[in-house]
C-alpha cells in the first residue's frame, strides 16, 4: 500500500511539473513576452508620436478611398440620320474633339437647281481648336463628299486608307483650298492617339475596298463605329471581315456601339459580291454577238474588277466613260487595289476600231443621273458613243431610294433605240454593301454593347435596327434614335440628351454654298408651279403718276396670244392701283408694290384659281 501510493504521488507530481512547466510556466514566459512587447511599443510610440499626430489621421476620422470617376463622352449628330447621306458625327471627350465622316447628299425633287446638299459646319467652324482630326471610314460621296468645303473653312489632318486618302485628294485638286490637306495613312489595326482617345481601325467588308470601321477608345469608355459595312466571307477584293476585333473588344467591354442601319429592315444575309461575278460570266456567255454597256458606282471597284476578270476571259477590250469612272479606277490601279491585265484597257476614242463583240463599256450614271454618260447615251446626246440595237446594257446597282422614276426614264430610253437592257434583280447583277439582320445580329453578339444608336439611315432604318437590339436582349430604354442636331451625353452609369448643337442642310448651287435656303426654294417652286408675271410701269418722279405703262410679261403662267383679254385686265388694274396712289400722295415703293400685288394676285384668283408669282417693277423718269 505505501509503496503503491508513494509511486502514485511520484506519478502525480510529475504531473503536475509538466503542467507548470507546459502552462503556467509557459504562459509567464509568454505574459513577459507580451510585457517586454509592450513596453517596446510604448518607447516607440513615445518616439513617433509627434510624427503621428502631424502626418496620420485617427482611423475613425479617415475618409474611405474614393473610386476614380469617369467622364462622359458628348456624341453629336450633324447628319446621317433621317436620310441617307451627308453622313458627320462629332465625338467630345474632356474638351477635345474627333470628326467621323463628312459626307454629301443628292438633292430630292422638291430642292429645284440644286446641285448637292452638305452638312451644316456651323458647330464644327465655332470648335475647330479643339478638333484633333477627321476619321473617314471610307471613300463613297456619302462620307466625303463635304470634305472640300469644309476644309475650305478649317485645316484638321485626316486619317484614312490608302485608297480614301488618294480619291479624297483626287477630288480635292478640283477645289481651290487655302491650304493643301493633310493626310495621315492608317491600316487595320493601327491604333491612332488623338488627344485624350485612341482610335482603333477595323477591316471591314463594303462596296469599296479599304472601307474600315473605328474603336474609339476614350477615358469614358470604347464606343465602335462601324461605318457602313457587311458580312462577307468570299470578297472579291481582300479579306474578310475581322470578325474577331469585334470579339476582342466586346470581351474587354464596350460602353455603345454605333452600327450602319440601312439594311436593317431586310432579313438574312446580304449576299456575296461572288455572286454578281457569277452572274457577269453567264451574261458574257449569252451575249457573245453584241457590245457589252455596264452601269455600275465609280466607286465599286471590286465589281469592275470582276468586270474586267470576265472581260479577259472572254477576249474583249474594256474602255471607261464617265470623268469619275476614270478617276476612280486611275487611283485604285495605281494604288494596286485594282489587277488590269497588259493590254486590256482602250481609250474610249479606240472603240470604233473593234467590232461590237469585242470590247465592254464600263460607265457611270446607274442611278439615272441627268448629265451622266449612261443618260446622255440614252438620249443620243453621247458625243463618243451611240447606243441601239447590237447593244446589251446591264445595270448593276439598285435604284437609291427617290431616284427610282430617273432609272426607269432611263431604262426606256435604251429599250426605244432597240438596246437589250437588264436591271432586274433576278438576273443578280448588283450586291448590296450594307449588312443585313443576321449581319447585325453577329455585331451585337460579338461586341455586347452596354448602349445602342443606330446609325446611316431614315427613321424607318433607325427603328428596325432598334427593334433586333431590343429583340436580341438589350434593354429599350439603352438604345437611342437620334435626329441631326441632337447631341448624347454616354456615361458608364448613363446615357441622356444634352445641349442640341448647331446642324442642318446647306445647299450647293454652282458655285454658290448656302446662298440657297429654303426662301429661294419656296420660290423657286413657286415659279415651277404657277409661273411669274411681271408688271413695269414708269412714275413721274414729281407727282407719281404714270409716264409710260404698265406693260405686262407673262412666263410659265398662261400663253399670251390667247388669253390677251385677261393680260389687258391685269394692266387696268395695276393702271388703276398705281393712279390712287398717286391721288393719294403715297410714294413709298413697297406700299405700292403691294398693293398691286394684292389686286392682282386677287383678280387672277378668281378668273383662273392659279397663284403665280407677281413681281412689279417701278422707275422714277
Amino acid at each position: 500500500m505505501s509503496q503503491n501510493n508513494n509511486s502514485n504521488y511520484k506519478k502525480t507530481a510529475k504531473k503536475n511539473n509538466y503542467h507548470k512547466e507546459n502552462g503556467q510556466m509557459s504562459n509567464g514566459k509568454k505574459s513577459a513576452q507580451k510585457n517586454s512587447y509592450a513596453k517596446k511599443s510604448a518607447k516607440n510610440n513615445g518616439k513617433s508620436q509627434s510624427f503621428q499626430s502631424k502626418n496620420r489621421k485617427p482611423y475613425n476620422n479617415r475618409k474611405p478611398v474614393e473610386k476614380a470617376v469617369k467622364p462622359s463622352l458628348k456624341v453629336m449628330f450633324l447628319g446621317g440620320l433621317n436620310e441617307i447621306g451627308k453622313n458627320m458625327t462629332l465625338f467630345e471627350c474632356m474638351g477635345e474633339m474627333v470628326l467621323v465622316d463628312c459626307g454629301m447628299a443628292f438633292p430630292d425633287g422638291e430642292m429645284l437647281g440644286v446641285d448637292l446638299v452638305i452638312p451644316d459646319f456651323t458647330y464644327v467652324e465655332q470648335n475647330k481648336e479643339k478638333i484633333k482630326g477627321i476619321v473617314i471610314t471610307h471613300a463613297h460621296e456619302d462620307h466625303i463628299g463635304g470634305l472640300p468645303y469644309l476644309l475650305s473653312k478649317i485645316h484638321v489632318p485626316i486619317y484614312s486608307s490608302d485608297l480614301t486618302c488618294g480619291l479624297i485628294e483626287n477630288k480635292l485638286k478640283e477645289h481651290s483650298l487655302p491650304k493643301p490637306a493633310e493626310f495621315v495613312t492608317v491600316k487595320p489595326n493601327d491604333r491612332v492617339k488623338l488627344g485624350c482617345m485612341e482610335l482603333e481601325f477595323i477591316h471591314v467588308n463594303h462596296s469599296i475596298p479599304a472601307a474600315m470601321a473605328v474603336a474609339l477608345h476614350t477615358p469614358a469608355g470604347t464606343v465602335i463605329h462601324t461605318g457602313d459595312f457587311k458580312v462577307d466571307y468570299t470578297p472579291t477584293w481582300g479579306d474578310p471581315i475581322d470578325l474577331s476585333t469585334f470579339a476582342r473588344l466586346g470581351s474587354e467591354g464596350v460602353l455603345c456601339l454605333m452600327a450602319d442601319s440601312t439594311n436593317a429592315s431586310r432579313v438574312g444575309s446580304t449576299p456575296t459580291e461572288q455572286t454578281v461575278s457569277e452572274s457577269f460570266d453567264n451574261l458574257f456567255k449569252k451575249a457573245i454577238n453584241k457590245r457589252i454597256i455596264i452601269a455600275t458606282f465609280a466607286s465599286n471597284v471590286g465589281r469592275v474588277q470582276s468586270i474586267i476578270n470576265c472581260a479577259h476571259k472572254y477576249g474583249r477590250k474594256v474602255a471607261f466613260s464617265g470623268r469619275s469612272m476614270v478617276n476612280y479606277m486611275s487611283v485604285a490601279a495605281e494604288l494596286g487595289y485594282l489587277e488590269i491585265p497588259e493590254g486590256i484597257l482602250i481609250d474610249i476614242d479606240m472603240l470604233g476600231r473593234f467590232s461590237p463583240e469585242q470590247v465592254v463599256l464600263i460607265t457611270t450614271g446607274s442611278q439615272g443621273e441627268p448629265m451622266s454618260a449612261l443618260s446622255r447615251m440614252a438620249y443620243s446626246d453621247h458625243r463618243k458613243v451611240s447606243v441601239g440595237e447590237g447593244d446589251c446594257i446591264i445595270i448593276s446597282a439598285n435604284p437609291i431610294p427617290g431616284n427610282e422614276r430617273t432609272v426607269g426614264n432611263v431604262v426606256d430610253e435604251l429599250l426605244k433605240r432597240g438596246c437589250e437592257v437588264i436591271y432586274e434583280s433576278m438576273y443578280e447583277v448588283h450586291v448590296s454593301g450594307h449588312a443585313c439582320q443576321e449581319e447585325l445580329k453577329i455585331i451585337h453578339c460579338l461586341t455586347k454593347p452596354k448602349y445602342f444608336i443606330p446609325v446611316h439611315g431614315e427613321q424607318k432604318h433607325l427603328r428596325k435596327s432598334r427593334d433586333l437590339a431590343v429583340a436580341m436582349g438589350m434593354p429599350k430604354e439603352n438604345v437611342y434614335i437620334g435626329d441631326i442636331g441632337k447631341c448624347i451625353e454616354l456615361h458608364e452609369d448613363y446615357m441622356k440628351e444634352a445641349e442640341p448643337v448647331a446642324a442642318g442642310k446647306v445647299f450647293v448651287d454652282g458655285l454658290g454654298v448656302g446662298d440657297v435656303g429654303s426662301i429661294v426654294l419656296r420660290d423657286r417652286r413657286h415659279l415651277a408651279q404657277d409661273g411669274l408675271i411681271i408688271i413695269v410701269a414708269s412714275l413721274d418722279v414729281y407727282d407719281g403718276h404714270v409716264i409710260s405703262g404698265p406693260d405686262i410679261v407673262s412666263r410659265g403662267f398662261v400663253y399670251v396670244k390667247e388669253s390677251e383679254s385677261l393680260l389687258d385686265e391685269i394692266k387696268q388694274i395695276a393702271l388703276e392701283v398705281l393712279e390712287d396712289c398717286a391721288n393719294r400722295n403715297i410714294h413709298e415703293w413697297g406700299v405700292i408694290k403691294n398693293k398691286i400685288k394684292d389686286a392682282v394676285s386677287h383678280h387672277i384668283s378668281n378668273a383662273t384659281r392659279r397663284y403665280p408669282m407677281i413681281l412689279p417693277i417701278l422707275m422714277e423718269v
